[in-house]
């Protein structure tokens, strides 16, 4: 039995193990950096313990640290949750040979999914199909070229260790393979330590279809069916259901008896996911298998009525399954999309910053809000930007769907960018909606999602001039003297004798710079921007206002350059900009980094001629590339960082002269 259990992990997950062990009696400890000091799994937990500083390497990664902590608390056993060290053999060695119970498969099972190019051997002979490839050892760039003619473009080029999206990359012709080779392998490299790289032939059109397993220690094994991972961007997740569209009982029962074959070939124990590739045709090839808990088995648990996290705890403690392959049956249709601070309108750059709000959606049987924040925490550049998972759970499909776009627009997020407004357009998609989805979704439909203008409208105005109009009325109303409150001199409310109180800002929306005024007669304000006009009045104590004589819901948020309202489930980002007053000439032309992060590589050399879009340089940040590329033809005159160097969001990276025209 598990009576004490320590949590080698953070965020949402360590928050939802915490809350599953207390509701089953387990004590819980929590470890974090000094980056999670006041992080919200450290209040849920009984106790939480240190590991070091913010980088992950210093802190989350370090096992030796992770196992001081547990014989520091006394804990009968480890939960991993997934990432940092959840897949890692040499850590479920070291519990073992503390005394302490890995909430896990055997290392053994680690080590034979660990390394793609293995785990494709063992299930060739475990009888479960393969995607054409190359899985050997001999890494010569020669000869990773030769396999990919063999295969054929276009190629896939996997890191063997990998997982995420990191290291892979899809080449289509061949000459551009060697730049690619190198770039996945400095990716993999830098993300797992380990820059063995394996080719597949990419499969076009394909769906990502995956089957949860879970096996005890007593040889069981089921499978608790399916899910469609298909809707992606780099390789990553961005929605996820169970079950998968138009999926029938044959082929249901043929990948779930496929998975169990390739757990069972490792002896596996514990919660999987065996990942595959579904084409039009009804084939499927086997891509990985995850030796940990899934991002996405809320899905799972909400169409079988099971929790997850509890089934792991019972089978480390040497408890058999809870139930046969029979006794389970499907539930309905749920969804799940991940919340990320991060911003679709520049290339899903990730986005850091404190969170002013955050006010998920109520939830229920049917709402479910996985979460490792709350309003005043901060989003910083160690750790993956999720702020939540939002899972949704319907009759049907087509209910599961009504009820994640409802919540996506209950859903309040202020301070950092984020993807709300994007999974908004994915799920709402004609093509997603009627079921037809691939992992190339986003591609085929990015002018249609990614590509729309964000238009100034009139209730956009309504919405930003309301907060305006309540700013200031809060910062007069702090600054007025007390001496008599009934005074007009001291009401704070832009009161003027014999002239209405008017006020004119500039703002920037989304890129645009406007002008907006606004004047206050009693409660109600009236607005001005260009050729559109209205009023707005909001209700004293109340989240809803009167917008040219509809009541719709309304929340406004200062943030410390503008503010976000949200108003009939839309969220209306500003920033206020200062008046012009002439002062300033031309800004010097040049990039600055997004982001904090590490300079990994300049691609040309000062002086060059460079061609618009042309990379100039590549920075690493929260384990991924990014690559910075000319804004217009012109000349690099000089760079102002090097490789290696940690570099602050904001700062001049390149002094860049662009073309005259």
């Amino acid at each position: 039995m598990i009576r004490k259990l320590l949590i080698a992990n953070r965020g949402e997950i360590a928050c939802r193990i915490i809350k599953t062990a207390r509701r089953l009696g387990v004590a819980t400890v929590a470890v974090y950096s000094d980056a999670d000091a006041d992080a919200l799994h450290v209040q849920l937990a009984d106790e939480a313990v240190r590991l070091g500083p913010a980088p992950a390497k210093d802190s989350y990664l370090d096992i030796r640290k992770v196992l001081d902590a547990a014989a520091q608390t006394g804990v009968d056993a480890i939960h991993p949750g997934y990432g940092f060290l959840s897949e890692n053999a040499e850590f479920c060695r070291a519990c073992d040979s503390a005394g302490i119970v890995f909430v896990g498969p055997p290392a053994g099972a680690i080590e034979a999914m660990g390394s793609k190019s293995a785990a494709k051997r063992i299930m060739e002979d475990a009888g479960v199909p393969l995607v054409p490839g190359y899985h050997g050892t001999n890494q010569n760039p020669g000869i990773l070229e030769g396999h990919a003619q063999r295969i054929g473009y276009p190629v896939l080029l996997k890191a063997a260790a990998g997982g995420g999206g990191k290291g892979m990359r899809r080449v289509d012709r061949a000459e551009d393979f060697h730049s690619a080779l190198e770039a996945a392998k400095r990716e993999a490299l830098n993300a797992f330590g380990d820059d063995l790289m394996l080719l597949e032939r990419y499969v076009v059109n394909p769906r990502h279809v995956e089957i949860q397993v879970f096996c005890d220690q007593k040889g069981g094994g089921i499978y608790l069916f399916e899910r469609d991972c298909s809707v992606q961007r780099r390789h990553q997740k961005v929605v996820e259901e169970a079950p998968a569209p138009g999926m029938t009982e044959e082929l249901r029962a043929r990948m779930g008896e496929a998975a169990l074959r390739a757990a069972h070939a490792i002896g596996y124990v514990g919660a999987g996911t065996v990942e595959f590739l579904l084409d039009a045709s009804g084939a499927f090839y086997f891509m990985e298998m995850n030796t940990r808990l899934q991002v996405e088995h809320p899905v799972t648990e909400m169409i079988t009525g099971q929790d997850l996290v509890a089934w792991q705890l019972a089978v480390a403690a040497g408890e058999p399954l809870p139930l046969e392959q029979e006794d389970l049956h499907i539930l309905g249709h749920a969804m799940e999309v991940r919340i990320y601070a991060e911003d679709p309108d520049n290339d899903f750059l990730p986005a850091t910053g404190k969170l002013v709000r955050h006010r998920p959606p109520k939830e229920s049987e049917s709402v479910r809000v996985d979460t490792g924040v709350q309003s005043g925490d901060g989003i910083g550049v160690h750790y993956d930007p999720m702020i939540a998972k939002l899972i949704c759970h319907g009759r049907s499909r087509r209910e599961a769907l009504a009820k994640l776009d409802r919540a996506l627009q209950e859903y309040q997020i202020a301070g950092v960018r984020h993807n709300i407004e994007f999974l908004r357009r994915v799920i709402n998609h004609r093509e997603f909606a009627g079921g037809r989805v691939s992992t190339h979704f986003i591609e085929n439909f990015e002018a249609e999602i990614l590509g729309q203008e964000h238009q100034l409208t009139p209730l956009n105005c309504a919405a930003i001039a309301a907060c305006l109009g309540d700013r200031e009325r809060r910062d007069l109303r702090a600054a007025a003297p007390k001496a008599d409150e009934h005074s007009p001199w001291h009401g704070g409310d832009n009161w003027r004798c014999n002239l209405a109180s008017a006020r004119s800002h500039n703002i920037e929306y989304r890129g645009r710079q406007v002008q907006l005024s606004f004047r206050h007669s009693g409660e109600q304000l009236h607005w001005q921007c260009g050729d559109m006009q209205g009023e707005i009045r909001p209700l004293p104590g109340r989240e809803i206002a009167l917008v040219d004589g509809r009541r719709m819901n309304y929340s406004c948020v200062q943030t410390r350059d503008g503010g976000s309202v949200f108003i009939d489930g839309t969220q209306v980002e500003f920033t206020l900009l200062p008046p012009d007053l002439g002062e300033g000439g031309d800004r010097a032309q040049g990039l600055d980094a997004p982001m904090n992060g590490t300079i990994v590589t300049l691609l040309v050399e000062p002086g060059a001629q460079v061609e618009k879009d042309q990379p100039l340089l590549v920075l690493e940040a929260m384990k991924m590339e990014h690559t910075l590329r000319a804004p217009a033809a012109g000349t690099v005159r000089e760079f102002f960082c090097s490789a290696g160097e940690l570099v602050d969001g904001g700062s001049l990276l390149v002094d860049f002269a662009a073309e005259e025209d």
